[in-house]
C-alpha cells in the first residue's frame, strides 16, 4: 500500500511537472506572440505615418504649384498702360528662363505697344488645374477671363484665356518657365 501510494504521488508529481513544464513553454509562446504582435504593429504604425507625411507634401506641393500658376496667370493677364512698369515686373518675378527672357526682351516693344492704345487689362482666374507635376517641375491648365479696354474698344472688352503653364522649382519658389495659349 505504501508503494501504491508513493507510486500514485510520484505519478502526479510528474504530471504536475510536465503540466508546469508545458504552462511555462505555453507562457513564453505567447510572450513570443505578443512581441511579434509588437513589433509588427510598431512597423505598420510607421509605414502609416510616413504615408500621411508623405500625402501631406504632396498635397502642399500642389497648393504652391496651383497658387503660383494662378498669380503668374493673374499677373499676365492684368496690364495697365498707367503703370505697365510695375505690371510688367509682377509678371518678370514669377518667371525664369525662356519665358523670362523672352517678356524681358518684348518689355520695351510691349510698354510702346500698351501706352499708344492705352490698354487696361484686368484678368481674373476662373479655374486651374495641374495636368503633370513632380518634385522640381509641373504643368498647370488655367482659364482666365479679363476684360480689355483700349482706345480701338474704350467701352471694353471680355475676354476668355486658356492657358497652359509649364512651372520649375527654383531656390523654393515655383516660377513660370512657360506660357501657351491653347484654345
Amino acid at each position: 500500500m505504501n508503494g501504491s501510494i508513493f507510486t500514485r504521488l510520484t505519478r502526479s508529481l510528474r504530471l504536475l511537472g510536465a503540466r508546469q513544464a508545458a504552462a511555462a513553454r505555453g507562457g513564453r509562446t505567447v510572450s513570443a506572440a505578443l512581441a511579434v504582435a509588437t513589433v509588427v504593429t510598431t512597423a505598420l504604425s510607421g509605414w502609416l505615418c510616413v504615408q500621411v507625411y508623405e500625402q501631406r507634401v504632396e498635397a502642399q506641393r500642389h497648393q504652391d504649384i496651383l497658387a503660383a500658376a494662378r498669380q503668374s496667370a493673374l499677373n499676365f493677364t492684368s496690364l495697365d498702360h498707367r503703370h505697365y512698369d510695375r505690371d510688367s515686373a509682377n509678371v518678370l518675378k514669377g518667371a525664369t528662363g525662356d519665358f523670362r527672357a523672352q517678356f524681358a526682351a518684348q518689355a520695351a516693344e510691349l510698354t510702346k505697344l500698351v501706352a499708344a492704345n492705352k490698354s487696361v487689362s484686368q484678368g481674373q482666374v476662373l479655374e486651374a488645374g495641374i495636368t503633370r507635376s513632380d518634385e522640381r517641375t509641373a504643368r498647370v491648365l488655367v482659364v482666365a477671363d479679363s476684360k480689355v479696354t483700349n482706345t480701338a474698344a474704350p467701352g471694353g472688352q471680355a475676354r476668355t484665356y486658356r492657358l497652359q503653364l509649364d512651372l520649375v522649382l527654383e531656390r523654393g519658389r515655383w516660377l513660370t518657365s512657360d506660357v501657351e495659349f491653347v484654345g
